[in-house]
């Protein structure tokens, strides 16, 4: 991010934090509950937004060489996506060409070969087939023909894009909105993959994409936890066509006032924050990012997975080795020094951040409501003025589908 993009945005959460106000969208909105419960929406959602359109799946560090190689099955093709003896970037369907059969069910590993399980029908990591069991009982078999199915495949900015469709094409810039040269002076491709894990609720995708979406609720659902480190009372937004950015303090912000602006910046005294149409939140700082990919439960209504994927800065993966800077882990991340931002998060720390309240507070909150929309004695749910990105990520996904905006209240 440019530096006067920063100086923007802090000046703009200061200003905030000393007039006691936050994002202003201007007018409330009424969603409808069948938003989440209506089984013919979600399967036109199915349809168009993860089985038609390009999906992104991680970070360039997902697939740190040659050999490295990673598997999905979210959004209705089995997915290995690799990297050749070249160090391209690749996708395939997880089907050997013989009975369809998976390759590998492993979610990530490192191997030159893959060799079907079932009768052994051996693959390069290039998707051409090498070899197949007791060829000469088998019979004559074309080997060009019986290829892995390849997907259309797109590595830009340190994202990796897959589209399910294999006619399909892959335009990067045109899927960030005008977001690429924020997003590219990010050096994800830089970024080292150290753990993650995946939440499946019932509760409706958009449900779980809505936690994103406001952050004075800090203060309530997370007055002991994620309270303690960030001020969810202001927020800086901004929207980039389909996608946007959201961006909130941490309560060590006000240290940058005994610096000079120069030395401002957003690292470590805010949490950044992009939504990337249809489902990606991604959190960006120099030293952390974590990925949030955010799939319905193919065309049921009531349930969503989400898969959080965490990579950290080699440098701040060396402070940690060297000791010369205090280290956060799960059992004191809402100390003093996390508080103060004098300290570096671990992985494990990370991970104890959204156990503590994406799971266990706001995904609670979001299998409640899913609760009561199924009930139908709810009509509708109000998004306020102060919620301005829930508004936006609602009225995007509706004016994909060709539905009408929501309604004021």
């Amino acid at each position: 991010m440019q530096h006067s993009t920063q100086l923007r945005i802090l000046d703009e959460l200061f200003e905030m934090l000393d007039a006691g106000r936050t994002v202003d969208a201007g007018q409330q909105l009424l969603n409808p509950t069948s938003a989440y419960t209506d089984p013919a929406l979600a399967a036109q959602e199915w349809q168009r937004f993860f089985r038609e359109h390009p999906q992104l799946i991680g970070l360039s560090g997902d697939l740190p060489g040659p050999g490295s190689y990673l598997t999905l099955d979210d959004f209705g093709v089995p997915i290995l996506a690799c990297r050749d003896e070249d160090g391209r970037f690749r996708a395939f369907v997880n089907a050997c060409r013989h009975r369809g059969t998976r390759l590998t069910e492993d979610e990530r590993g490192e191997q030159k070969r893959f060799t079907c399980p079932f009768h052994g029908w051996t693959y390069a990591t290039d998707g051409r087939l090498l070899g197949v069991t007791e060829s000469e009982q088998f019979g004559a078999i074309d080997r060009n023909c019986h290829n892995l199915i390849e997907l259309p495949t797109a590595e830009q900015y340190g994202l990796l894009w897959v589209h399910p469709q294999p006619a399909a094409s892959i335009d990067v810039d045109a899927l960030l909105g005008g977001l690429a040269p924020e997003i590219a002076n990010w050096h994800l491709g830089d970024r080292v993959h150290c753990g993650g894990r995946s939440l499946n609720k019932r509760m409706n995708w958009k449900l779980a994409n809505d936690t994103f979406g406001e952050t004075y609720h800090f203060a309530r659902l997370h007055r002991k936890t994620l309270n303690n480190i960030f001020n969810g009372e202001a927020l800086s937004y901004e929207t980039f066509e389909r996608n946007h950015r959201a961006v909130f303090p941490a309560r060590s912000m006000t240290r940058l006032r005994n610096k000079p602006r120069d030395k401002w910046s957003v690292n470590g005294s805010t949490t950044v924050l992009y939504y990337l149409f249809p489902n990606i939140q991604l959190t960006v700082s120099d030293r952390q990012v974590t990925l949030f990919r955010i799939y319905p439960g193919g065309a049921d209504a009531s349930r969503s997975v989400t898969w959080m994927s965490h990579y950290f800065s080699q440098a701040a993966l060396d402070l940690m080795a060297d000791g010369s800077k205090t280290v956060i882990d799960d059992s004191n991340i809402y100390s003093r020094e996390a508080r103060d931002g004098n300290a570096i998060v671990t992985p494990e720390g990370s991970m104890e951040i959204i156990d503590s309240t994406l799971e266990n507070e706001d995904y609670r909150m979001g299998e409640t409501t899913q609760q009561t929309a199924e009930s139908g004695l709810l009509e509708h749910i109000v998004f306020g003025r102060n919620e301005a990105p829930l508004q936006h990520f609602h009225n995007t996904f509706r004016a994909a589908l060709d539905m009408p905006p929501l309604r004021s209240s």
